[in-house]
């Protein structure tokens, strides 16, 4: 067996750098979904997957892949949603096993709502605080890690 390939001091500083600030930036990002709206970013994050289709409904297997949740992680969150009235659960007619998410009216109205405070967040903790050049090679190295990472067969619920 091979010995490992520890980091060397300057890997270890980035990769330690990378951890912290992606805790934080999604720390902040969340505290403030909270505070201003009362859903916690993965709820957020549902809704805008919800909103993005042009029928406003996903299949929960499809959803979980898309929000990077598990399958049952997700069943509770939609739980959630629909005890708000924000979402709402429809049986797939053909496959008795399957169902959809579809985001109500309710529930596309809290999201328009709570959309100027996040995006205000999102800007003052990583946007205006990289500036255009940083944010676009952040978008460059985010989409190669994505990238490379799909290459290699691993699947939004981490399974390879």
């Amino acid at each position: 067996m091979a010995a490992p390939r520890w980091l060397t001091d300057d890997e270890q500083r980035a990769w330690r750098a990378y951890v912290e600030s992606t805790k934080l930036v999604f720390d902040l990002i969340d505290r403030q979904l909270q505070r201003d709206a009362d859903m916690p970013h993965a709820y957020w994050e549902i809704l805008v997957r919800l909103s993005e289709r042009p029928d406003r409904r996903l299949r929960m297997s499809e959803l979980a892949d898309v929000t990077r949740s598990s399958r049952s992680r997700l069943s509770h969150a939609v739980a959630r949603l629909e005890e708000r009235g924000w979402v709402e659960r429809e049986d797939c007619e053909t496959d008795r096993r399957g169902s959809f998410a579809v985001l109500t009216d309710a529930g596309h109205a809290a999201l328009v709502a709570a959309a100027p405070g996040h995006v205000e967040q999102v800007r003052e903790v990583l946007v205006d605080r990289l500036g255009p050049e940083r944010l676009a090679e952040l978008g460059r190295i985010s989409t190669a890690l994505l990238e490379g990472l799909a290459a290699e067969g691993h699947t939004p619920n981490g399974a390879a």
